[in-house]
């Protein structure tokens, strides 16, 4: 790991553990084991560094959707994106703390949303044809993305505060989302 992922990896476990506004940038460089100059080398300020961190596990979420099959039905499409993301969040749990943490957040600039949203253009794709198709409800496109984000942000939250977690809930949870966008 070279220096930069190290500040990038040392900030991540930082910000969510003890949050954004209560992780200075000196903690962060005695974390990634580097000095106040080498960290502001890299990122003049902590806005930055959160900024990057926010688009490079957007451009991981990319790599979810590189098998996404768009010959398969819209229904086994829609399956597939919405087991993948949750299983993205669950094998990086720390991504989904930052995530959670700043996705609404002034912080994160507009140049970086926009950019981040491209992580989600096969799912956009999926639900216009979808509509085209009459199988998906003709809401905006937007809305519909609302909705299964808020299905997916309330099934990680649930899940990462269990003990036990059924095999059958993701099942469960996939189906109530479906039924909600079918047409």
């Amino acid at each position: 790991m070279n220096k930069k992922e190290s500040i990038l990896a040392s900030a991540l476990k930082l910000l969510t553990e003890k949050g954004v506004h209560n992780t200075p940038m000196s903690a962060i460089a005695k974390a990634a084991g580097t000095g106040m100059g080498t960290i502001y080398n890299y990122f003049p300020n902590k806005d930055i560094l959160i900024n990057e961190i926010y688009i490079s596990i957007k451009n991981k979420e990319k790599e979810i959707f590189l098998e996404f099959d768009i010959n398969k039905p819209i229904k086994t499409q829609f399956e597939y994106y919405f087991t993948a993301i949750i299983d993205f969040f669950v094998q990086n749990p720390s991504n989904f703390m930052f995530m959670e943490q700043l996705q609404a957040s002034p912080i994160i600039t507009e140049e970086i949303r926009t950019e981040g949203s491209k992580a989600i253009e096969p799912v956009k794709e999926l639900l216009i044809t979808g509509k085209q198709q009459r199988i998906i409800k003709t809401i905006a496109v937007d809305e519909l993305l609302m909705f299964i984000g808020g299905a997916v942000l309330s099934y990680l939250r649930w899940y990462f505060n269990q003990t036990e977690i059924k095999k059958s809930s993701l099942k469960n949870q996939i189906e109530l989302v479906w039924d909600g966008i079918k047409a």
